[in-house]
């Protein structure tokens, strides 16, 4: 199964390793047929630190990294982030692919 990839506006820098991605899509109300925006917010891994308020990211499904958190931050204002090691070896674990150490 593809994993989702959602992409939006970092609202808050504050933690550390974790940022909140503000995420808005459009939906037409059923009865006046008005487009309108509706919107969510998700905890997303940063290992890095990198991103800042008013970034525009892309953050992809990944594993519960914590109760909140199961995203992680992939593209920071159109360039891509590189990945944990840690999360790449688990990765490839879950998918039955032999790891030479």
């Amino acid at each position: 199964m593809p994993k989702r990839v959602l992409s939006g506006r970092v609202t808050s820098d504050k933690q550390d390793k974790t940022v909140t991605v503000l995420v808005e899509r459009r939906v037409m109300h059923p009865l006046y047929k008005k487009f309108i925006r509706r919107s969510k917010k998700y905890a997303a891994h940063d290992e890095t630190n990198l991103c800042r308020e008013g970034d525009m990211v892309s953050i992809e499904e990944c594993r519960p990294i914590s109760k909140r958190k199961s995203w992680l931050v992939v593209q920071r204002n159109g360039e891509t982030v590189a990945r944990p090691a840690a999360y790449e070896l688990l990765e490839n674990i879950e998918l039955g692919d032999e790891v030479s150490a």
